[in-house]
């Protein structure tokens, strides 16, 4: 295993510190793994939190900022943050409008979230929690958490209220899916060895984030074919033609180069095309990786003009920026 580490027990709070200098815009608070931005709590607007395991970056300190999160929780790596953190963030966030918690469909994240929500009623904060659940294959929060982050974000910024912003990302969890595959497995620093074995003829179709493997281990093929692998249940679970574009996302696990990717949306692009679906905005990069598994997931949103306009709306985070 090579790493650029030095203890693997202290992966995620050095790179918290390593997040903290880079970004003097965010605030991080190192003793509970929290980054915050810079000017939360925001007076008058919905707060959002969200949360996980680390290994997934940019997600989710990458999407704090405006126009997005106002904290997020940095578990270890693959492991859900605890309760007292998602607290402790739920209550420096909260402005008095309430805070929005954005969940993955992992049991940890949605027990260790539900914990948190019940101990903040208990101190009278209004939550509400929204878990998502975009894999087509096994129901699991992926690739589409960036664009609830997004969206919800843009609504929260434009001052509508918590059952409102509530409501945008549930309709974006409702009106997206998710695929991925897996050319590599990858290595968690603490364990020194990959999560799973992948004979270099072989590819893993259906994969979640944590390392796992797929669903279904096929033979390694052309780029036109792992695009249909992964749209044929996509489009076979959801209809996305009609009067709606989509939102049309490819996302590098953390290993695959730029070039693929763009490779890659050029092959969904295609399909979606012969499938009657409009493309109305499209988004190429690595936003929810597995560490350095070489790989990517396709993620198909529909979405009316509400939802392109706060896609459209301004976003200034570490990871995701444009607009003013």
């Amino acid at each position: 295993m090579k790493k650029l580490i030095n203890d693997p027990a202290g992966v995620v709070a050095e790179a918290l510190r390593g997040m903290a200098a880079a970004h003097p815009g965010l605030r991080v608070d190192q003793q509970n793994k929290v980054i915050y931005r810079a000017d939360a709590p925001v007076a008058g607007k919905v707060a959002l939190v969200s949360g996980g395991g680390s290994g997934h970056e940019p997600l989710h300190g990458g999407f704090v900022g405006l126009g997005m999160l106002d904290a997020a929780c940095a578990g270890e790596v693959f492991t859900s943050p605890v309760p007292d953190q998602i607290l402790q963030a739920t209550k420096a966030i909260d402005a008095g409008a309430g805070v929005l918690h954005i969940v993955k469909n992992y049991s940890g994240d949605v027990m260790n979230f539900e914990m948190a929500a019940e101990f903040a009623a208990e101190s009278a904060l209004e939550v509400r929690s929204v878990v998502i659940d975009d894999d087509v294959v096994g129901r699991r929060g992926v690739g589409l958490t960036v664009l609830v982050e997004k969206i919800a974000g843009a609504a929260a910024e434009q001052g509508r209220s918590l059952s409102e912003v509530a409501d945008v990302a549930r309709k974006v969890n409702a009106g997206g899916r998710s695929m991925g595959v897996a050319l590599t497995s990858c290595t968690v620093p603490a364990v020194g060895r990959p999560t799973f074995e992948l004979p270099e003829t072989d590819m893993e179709i259906g994969i979640g984030i944590h390392g796992e493997p797929g669903r279904q281990r096929l033979p390694l093929a052309p780029a036109k074919q792992v695009a249909e692998y992964l749209l044929d249940p996509i489009l076979a679970d959801l209809d996305f033609t009609g009067g709606d574009g989509v939102i049309a996302f490819v996302n590098g696990m953390g290993g695959t180069p730029l070039i693929e990717l763009y490779l890659m949306y050029h092959e969904v692009a295609t399909i979606l095309g012969k499938s009657g679906v409009r493309i109305a905005r499209s988004l190429v990069g690595s936003y929810i990786t597995s560490l350095e598994m070489a790989g990517c997931s396709v993620t198909v949103l529909r979405a009316d003009d509400d939802l392109l306009k706060l896609w459209d709306a301004p976003v200034h985070t570490a990871a995701l920026r444009w607009g003013r």
